[in-house]
């Protein structure tokens, strides 16, 4: 579909109130499958992809930021009359939510935070940021998931799972490099998202893999405490992609919290 922005690119499965899944970087609406397989009754979930991500491509270059990103997002809401719905994000994912909220939280009757984090790049994560793209751009996106995977996934994951981490090793080598090189630039010159957390007036749930390594427990249960209206659940055993390393954990969650939006 053409919106205003972008020749967007998306998922969709059920009928009912909305909910949109932002994916994490650097994978793409696939990512929820798992979630698209079993959605709730009178639920409807639509996952785009991001520009850059999957089949979604920029009609125009912007500055590339994470602002970017989430107006994407706000026109393609637009577009299928959606006025508001509940926005859930993973990882980069919640950093485009905390985005799309600054711009827009008549947009929001809920919120779902999984394995994100309000705080913008310390110096040493943008150097890392910066390496990554030197490394892209050397080797290109198979040496960016040999780099990322033992970071998104579980040890238990990678050792008796190797379904899944051929999936998201198939996701990240499968994505465009010039949308992964700017995905990294816009997730290092992100804002401190942390000042918004006490304005967020939704009813937002708050998900973490008891083994995420790249956003730890720490940051979930500091973030929880934050948010006015916040429920949080721990994934035991899972790491950063808790919803592929626990889809029905995380769906049960995720549905439990949606039945009570109802």
């Amino acid at each position: 579909m053409r919106t205003g922005r972008c020749d967007m690119a998306w998922l969709e499965a059920g009928a009912g109130w909305p909910v949109i899944l932002l994916h994490a970087f650097p994978l793409r609406a696939d990512m929820w499958r798992a979630q698209l397989e079993a959605v709730p009754p009178d639920w409807r979930f639509i996952a785009p992809d991001f520009r850059g991500f999957g089949g979604t491509r920029a009609l125009a270059a912007g500055d590339g930021g994470i602002d970017e990103y989430a107006a994407d997002i706000g026109d393609f809401m637009d577009c299928l009359k959606l006025e508001d719905a509940v926005i859930a994000g993973l990882s980069m994912g919640g950093y485009v939510a905390f985005a799309l909220y600054r711009q827009s939280p008549a947009r929001f009757n809920g919120l779902v935070l999984a394995d994100t984090r309000p705080q913008a790049d310390t110096p040493s994560g943008r150097e890392g940021r910066a390496a990554m793209r030197a490394l892209l751009a050397r080797e290109g996106t198979p040496a960016v998931a040999a780099q990322m995977l033992p970071k998104l996934l579980s040890p238990r994951a990678r050792s008796e799972d190797p379904a899944v981490a051929a999936y998201v090793r198939r996701l990240i080598e499968g994505a465009d490099p010039a949308g992964v090189d700017a995905a990294i630039a816009a997730m290092a010159d992100r804002p401190d998202s942390t000042p918004d957390l006490p304005r967020i007036a939704c009813a937002t749930l708050v998900l973490a893999g008891e083994l995420d390594e790249i956003t730890p427990v720490a940051d979930a249960r500091a973030m929880d405490a934050a948010l006015p209206r916040s429920t949080l659940t721990i994934l035991e055993g899972a790491g950063h992609l808790s919803n592929l390393e626990r889809p029905q954990v995380f769906n049960r969650a995720l549905g439990d919290f949606l039945l009570a939006r109802l």
